[in-house]
């Protein structure tokens, strides 16, 4: 029974020592440029009641999500998705407000996935949100803001993938298919079967230029030029105005200098029935997933009663950490914590130097020490704790400085150490 209580459930890890502060530090490092684009945080519950997150919202189905119910048999969830929640407080909080919100968040979601896929139920994410813009402009800026955060976390080979579901949905239109074709096709281009899904169109009555459109469905991914391409195979007004608005996009991202981390891939349908235009995912190497998801959803908020235009992006800071870590990128973090090790008759000395450190911003641990403890077992215990620096009270006015870095030892008066902080 002990033993069990040592181990969390599957999907779950505990996360310490440098690990938890290279994490802390990548969180931070995207925060920061968050606030430089205007964003305002918001925090929102981990459980929320069943109908936020339902699946008319974009949200996972019924059976991925954990839930519970309260004392009044109200159906509570943990959150699978954040997104939901931020547009539950805006159409409370910001029902009036018709010119640009921008608000951010970091926080973790819970996914109850199948055993035995090796995935995370509890996924951390920070992203933002910006409503009431429905501008081919915050497009390109969301985009741009997410090359920022990526490069911020130190990340340096990255491409973020675009598409724009109403290009899809144009040539159903134009076609005219059932929607249970419609979903057929869909399928095929989400898992990338384009073989099955050339084969599928061939059995269908549409025009000549949309199943040869399908069958190099595959090839609609690349550069600019690939608008040109996908604009040659159809006459549907929706998926024209989609590429217009994709080549508006492509042109503001330019400006900022960022094109080359962008690339248009039309078979991008993630959350089909979640976003409204364009859609956008980022890919680097060390993992299989995408280390940032988004696009723009404007029919969710009405859903809560606020007629508002929205797009945002997550980035899935697991994903992200793990391929920074085998890309042997993450961030460097350094603890410069020091120790201040007294015995008890040096105790008020003791506490005032840490004081007189901890005002000048360094992290200081006061250890008494322990009889049954050496010097030499605290200075290994400064190695295994990323410990800077030992103060090691002598008695009397004499102080032996310990430098982990370099292993040197000194001897100085409590008179002297005061003078130099």
């Amino acid at each position: 029974m002990r033993e069990t209580l040592l181990h969390t459930p599957e999907g779950v890890r505990d996360i310490y020592g440098t690990e938890c502060e290279k994490k802390i530090a990548l969180v931070n490092s995207i925060h920061h440029v968050l606030h430089l684009y205007g964003y305002h945080d918001i925090e929102t519950p981990s459980f929320e009641f069943f109908d936020i997150f339902n699946y008319d919202k974009g949200s996972a189905p019924s059976n991925l999500m954990y839930k519970f119910f309260d004392r009044n048999n109200n159906t509570l969830v943990l959150r699978p998705d954040i997104t939901p929640s931020i547009a539950r407080c805006t159409a409370k909080y910001y029902q009036d407000e018709e010119l640009p919100i921008r608000l951010c968040y970091s926080g973790k979601t819970y996914i109850n996935a199948p055993m035995h896929q090796g995935k995370l139920n509890e996924i951390s994410q920070i992203g933002c949100e910006l409503i009431n813009d429905d501008s081919s402009a915050a497009d390109a800026e969301m985009i741009s803001s997410i090359v920022d955060c990526l490069k911020a976390s130190g990340l340096k080979e990255f491409q973020i993938e675009i598409g724009d579901v109403d290009f899809f949905k144009g040539l159903m239109e134009e076609a005219g298919v059932s929607d249970d074709i419609e979903e057929k096709i869909r399928d095929f281009i989400q898992i990338k079967n384009f073989f099955g899904l050339s084969e599928y169109v061939e059995t269908l009555n549409i025009s000549d230029n949309l199943k040869k459109c399908f069958k190099e469905f595959d090839t609609l991914f690349g550069g600019e030029e690939v608008l040109d391409k996908a604009a040659s195979y159809t006459t549907s007004k929706r998926a024209l105005e989609a590429i217009d608005r994709l080549r508006k996009v492509y042109k503001a991202v330019s400006y900022y200098n960022y094109e080359n981390y962008i690339d248009f891939d039309f078979s991008t349908l993630n959350g089909y029935d979640y976003y409204t235009g364009i859609v956008f995912s980022g890919y680097t190497y060390g993992t299989g997933d995408a280390i940032v998801k988004g696009g723009r959803y404007n029919n969710l908020l009405p859903q809560f009663g606020k007629d508002a235009p929205s797009i945002g992006f997550a980035v899935v800071i697991d994903e992200l950490f793990m391929a920074l870590s085998r890309q042997h990128l993450d961030k460097e973090t350094k603890s410069d914590i020091t120790v201040i090790l007294y015995n008890i008759e040096d105790q008020e000395d003791a506490i005032s130097l840490a004081e007189k450190l901890r005002n000048k911003n360094v992290k200081t641990q006061l250890i008494r020490k322990s009889k049954r403890h050496d010097f030499n077992e605290y200075k290994e215990y400064a190695s295994r704790n990323e410990v800077d620096k030992i103060y090691y009270f002598l008695g009397g006015a004499d102080c032996i400085i310990y430098k982990t870095e370099d292993l040197s030892e000194e001897t100085k008066t409590l008179k002297e150490i005061r003078e130099e902080i």
